[in-house]
């Protein structure tokens, strides 16, 4: 039936006899296979068929058609499929479209028009622009099936496709491959720096051309050979510069500036340092734009040579670094508690006093009170250079100094301290000892021993660096040592010095005019009394035996340092700071007065509720609370 069918066709086509054959054709529901079959009979062409093709094929027609374009037809059919036709000689042979590079696919001279329906591959030559960015651009023109490949040596591509589609990509890198014509001029320059006239043009530039654009791209080169600038881009663009080069190569009075810049809050030295770290760190284009800086010791200054934009640049920076430091003025006590004589003030007066620690303080200092200062004098605190927190401090100096006055707390030391945002400054108080550090026997010139000593600082050191991190806070690094000496030598058999050694390192974070107390330095010791009666006691032997008592008690020590700082922004605000710091002891002392007569007149409980338990670092302290 398909044999008789094909025949059919066969027989039904009419053959005009002319320079290219023209056929009718026309058929519906087809097979691919069939389809082949007739188009090789009617173009006398011999096709390779490799696989079956499965599918129809509708052609419908209402005129003749070359024989030529039946093998148009024939592979636009063998597209759709996956498959194409390619020419061995005088064989054709249906192959995938895929592979259609790998069989010899035919090469056209480079820049012929092609024509025709046979994949080809032909070189295509780009001018004027980057291949790789004129392939980029072109991709989606090729077929599915179409290789393509840049060559960057000759910037040109390689693309097997069909010919229409490739005269269609020749026809579009035409019009996008434009053929910039640039020139190259020389501009000497007579009267200005050409490196700094470079610079200049180049900014010019490109708020003038559109650096994006290839075409409009102008390059200005420096010849430090012939002070000279050389243009590279199109004509017109060249013209403009030449133009403006014209206009701004003239002479210039503005010569490298000299600035004095005298510090008033900053040491020159350390101002110089900076400066330079940040000028070395800097890359100039033109070197001779580097400023030279240096400092006066003698005036406490910094001088700046330079262009003037950079002069300014420098003094912008150097406004910052002379900027007036923080200023922290640190009020430091120093107290030794003795844990027996506080616990016998607290069975007297009805509270705790043992084992007085950092928190033990603190404790004990909550039964002074604490309520803030009321009244004119209050009002005005608040508003002060102290702060509004220092008034809270009240039952913390009346606790200390009422142990004080009871011979449980000793003052060792109430340094004072100034210091600079960021510097270390410290404060030493004590005295200098001789130690021995040998004997040597001198046998030449008689008899006789020669000794050598050494000195040694002995006392208390207080080292404290601020870092002010805002106007009302601050972090100490504090280091305090404090020495004493136990025996002068007189009662051991070495003869020499004995002391002892208590320090104390450590950082705190601080609100201005908060106090903190850092403690836990315990000396312990054995002390040895004697008890007797008056006059009975002092009879040899009997008042010995009869009217006298000997005891041993262990001692214990608790050294407390208690510090304050007060933050100031401006200098001029230390003398409002002292006379504030004045007003506040004076009420200090009123304070105590009251409260101490309270304790006084109210016998041995001051406190009525009941007791609470608080757990220190070292003991557990009972108090009693209103």
């Amino acid at each position: 039936m398909r044999l008789i069918r094909l025949l059919f066709l066969v027989g039904s086509f009419v053959f005009v006899l002319s320079a290219r054959e023209q056929v009718n054709v026309n058929f519906s529901n087809l097979e691919i296979n069939d389809f082949i079959k007739l188009t090789s009979k009617i173009t006398n062409k011999n096709i390779l068929m490799n696989d079956k093709i499965v599918g129809t094929v509708n052609f419908i027609s209402t005129t003749p058609v070359y024989d030529d374009e039946l093998l148009s037809i024939l592979v636009s059919v063998l597209e759709s499929k996956g498959y194409t036709l390619i020419q061995n000689d005088s064989l054709y042979e249906i192959v995938r479209s895929v592979d259609a590079s790998k069989y010899n696919v035919k090469v056209a001279t480079q820049g012929k028009k092609l024509n025709g329906s046979l994949m080809v591959t032909q070189v295509i030559e780009v001018s004027g622009e980057n291949v790789d960015i004129v392939a980029a651009k072109i991709r989606y023109l090729i077929s599915k099936t179409a290789k393509l490949m840049t060559m960057k040596e000759s910037n040109s591509m390689l693309i097997t496709d069909y010919p229409k589609n490739i005269e269609t990509i020749k026809k579009v890198i035409k019009d996008i491959d434009t053929i910039n014509f640039s020139i190259v001029k020389i501009l000497p320059i007579k009267h200005t720096e050409a490196k700094k006239l470079q610079i200049k043009l180049t900014d010019i530039a490109k708020s003038l051309f559109n650096v994006n654009v290839a075409s409009q791209v102008v390059k200005i080169i420096f010849d430090e050979n012939i002070n000279g600038l050389i243009v590279v881009g199109t004509k017109e663009n060249v013209e403009k510069i030449e133009f403006l080069v014209s206009k701004l190569d003239v002479e210039s009075s503005i010569n490298n500036t000299v600035h004095i810049f005298e510090l008033k809050n900053s040491d020159a030295k350390a101002v110089l340092a900076s400066l330079n770290e940040i000028i070395s760190k800097q890359v100039f284009t033109d070197p001779a734009m580097k400023p030279n800086v240096s400092a006066s010791e003698e005036i406490n200054a910094i001088i700046v040579i330079g262009e003037p934009s950079v002069v300014n640049g420098m003094k912008l920076i150097i406004d910052e670094l002379d900027k007036e430091k923080y200023q922290v003025y640190v009020q430091a006590r120093i107290i030794q508690i003795n844990k027996n004589n506080s616990s016998d003030i607290g069975v007297k007066y009805g509270f705790d006093g043992a084992g007085l620690t950092s928190e033990g303080l603190y404790s004990f200092a909550s039964n002074f009170g604490g309520t803030p200062v009321q009244g004119i004098v209050g009002s005005a605190l608040q508003n002060s250079i102290i702060g509004t927190g220092v008034t809270q401090g009240f039952a913390l100096g009346a606790a200390i100094d009422f142990l004080e006055t009871k011979g449980a707390s000793t003052s060792i030391s109430n340094p004072s301290i100034l210091c600079v945002n960021n510097k270390e400054s410290s404060i030493y108080v004590g005295k200098t000892i001789s130690v021995s550090t040998g004997t040597v026997s001198n046998t030449t010139v008689g008899s006789g021993l020669t000794s050598s000593y050494k000195r040694e600082d002995v006392g208390l050191t207080l080292k404290i660096k601020p870092r002010v991190s805002s106007s009302d806070k601050v972090t100490l690094d504090v280091e305090t040592i404090l020495e004493n000496i136990l025996d002068d030598g007189s009662n051991n058999a070495t003869g020499q010095p004995v002391t002892s050694k208590q320090e104390v390192k450590t950082q705190a974070i601080l609100r201005h005019g908060e106090s903190i107390i850092i403690g836990g330095l315990v000396k312990s010791y054995t002390l040895d009394s004697v008890n007797k009666v008056p006059l009975l006691g002092d009879i040899p032997w009997l008042g010995e035996w009869l009217f006298s008592s000997t005891s041993t008690t262990d001692e214990q020590d608790n050294l407390v340092l208690i510090l304050t700082p007060y933050i100031m922004d401006k200098s001029e605000k230390l003398s409002q700071l002292q006379k504030d710091l004045g007003e506040l002891s004076k009420l200090q002392a009123a304070y105590n007065k009251e409260t101490f007569e309270k304790i006084e007149r109210d016998g041995t409980v001051i406190n009525s509720k009941k007791s609470e338990v608080i757990k220190t670092n070292s003991s557990d302290t009972t108090l009693e609370n209103n």
